[in-house]
């Protein structure tokens, strides 16, 4: 689907450059669609990674893939000359990565491979750093690139703790400034972002709890470890306690998704497992999360008499927004379409590793409307039938091409 907001009060004057030709825009509207058809999991992106370093030597640049074997960077200097060390560079970033999960849409783009999906966006981001290149390649020819330029194409941002630290270890910030990115929000407008300065999504961790006891029979718990009643009660007591332990105002949640204990209905089994996902708000209170966690789940445990194992997962930390990138974005936006095309956004509860680079340099991270405009319709994130309004690619292309300009 392919609409975009009206920009009826855009700014007059002279036209900021980078603006995305028609032709250009329906070609990357169907590279977006080719991702979309073949999707790819974390560090296996290697079509993905193969057409991206593919269409950037055909625009006369020098992609390069990464170490970890999976993702590429491409430095856009003035006049196209090599990178001298001199001004740092403008990061723009990517994730590249799918999801395990079935397409169930009726598109002519539907995934092709069983049981993977891009249902974050990622093939978005993708497509959206991807025609910046493109269109900043273009400048840089024509002398009108005022500061170089770095395309970061990162792989497995869904793999905990996310592929941002691999591509840090293989030197991506390396003379990099300041950074910068987007991602899909199917609650904005396509032809709008989202902006927050300061903290935007929020801390993720994975929890993972083995509870075990000798097992009976239901007609005698008391001779026993009753690990049905354990499990439950981690289930529900866990989160109750630990809203107890921490500052309400620091959002740390236990949420699980998996409670596996038991096969027959007159069997006390001797063995449990739960396993969910931590999430916090506050970056102090993540710090301190695990062993927070840790203490209160074996103390339900211990009162139960259950023995427990706890494999806590350290995931990402909040992407925390730098106050004069989130303004470059602000200007950015409005400059290609006037300040109505910006609107505030929450914090989410989301986890995201695009924190990794903002812990080392300054950056922010905009949210890039993908709703039809007028639409009732909702195509929530991490669904098989997630899909976007296709402006959405026009309009972050434009975003970052401005921020580019405006750096």
């Amino acid at each position: 689907m392919s609409r975009e907001a009206e920009t009826d009060d855009a700014p007059a004057g002279e036209p900021l450059p980078g603006a995305l030709p028609d032709d250009l825009c329906a070609e990357l509207i169907d590279f977006r669609r080719d991702l979309h058809m073949h999707p790819e999991l974390g560090n296996q992106e290697f079509r993905t990674t193969a057409a991206l370093k593919a269409r950037l030597e055909r625009a006369g640049l020098s992609p390069r893939v990464l170490s970890i074997g999976t993702g590429l960077i491409c430095d856009i200097t003035p006049g196209l000359a090599p990178w001298d060390g001199g001004r740092p560079l403008l990061a723009l970033r990517a994730d590249i990565d799918a999801l395990p999960i079935p397409d169930v849409k009726t598109v002519p783009y539907r995934s092709t491979v069983p049981n993977r999906a891009h249902a974050c966006g990622h093939d978005v981001h993708t497509t959206v750093v991807l025609g910046a290149g493109l269109v900043l390649a273009e400048l840089a020819r024509e002398g009108r690139l005022p500061r170089p330029v770095r395309l970061l194409f990162q792989p497995a941002e869904e793999v905990l703790p996310g592929g941002a630290t691999d591509a840090i270890g293989a030197g991506v910030l390396d003379g990099v400034g300041r950074i910068l990115a987007v991602h899909c929000d199917p609650r904005v407008d396509a032809g709008r972002i989202g902006l927050r300065t300061g903290a935007i999504t929020s801390a993720c961790d994975r929890l993972e709890v083995a509870l075990d006891g000798p097992g009976g029979h239901t007609a005698r718990p008391h001779l026993t470890t009753d690990l049905v009643t354990a499990a439950a009660r981690v289930a529900v007591d866990a989160p109750a306690l630990l809203s107890r332990r921490v500052d309400t105002r620091a959002g740390l949640a236990v949420t699980w998704g998996r409670l596996d204990v038991g096969h027959a209905c007159n069997v006390i089994p001797q063995h449990a497992e739960l396993a969910g996902t931590v999430r916090c708000l506050d970056l102090d209170a993540w710090r301190d999360a695990p062993d927070l966690v840790h203490a209160a789940i074996d103390e339900i445990a211990a009162l139960h008499g259950a023995k427990c194992q706890i494999n806590y997962v350290r995931g990402v930390p909040p992407v925390v927004n730098e106050p004069a990138s989130t303004q470059l974005l602000h200007d950015a936006m409005a400059a290609r379409r006037g300040a109505h095309a910006v609107e505030g956004t929450e914090q989410s509860l989301g986890g995201e590793d695009f924190s990794w680079y903002l812990e080392r340099i300054p950056g922010a991270m905009a949210r890039l409307g993908v709703r039809p405009p007028g639409s009732t319709v909702r195509y929530d994130l991490h669904r098989g039938d997630f899909d976007v309004d296709e402006g959405a690619v026009r309009a972050g292309v434009e975003l970052f091409t401005a921020a580019a300009m405006l750096a």
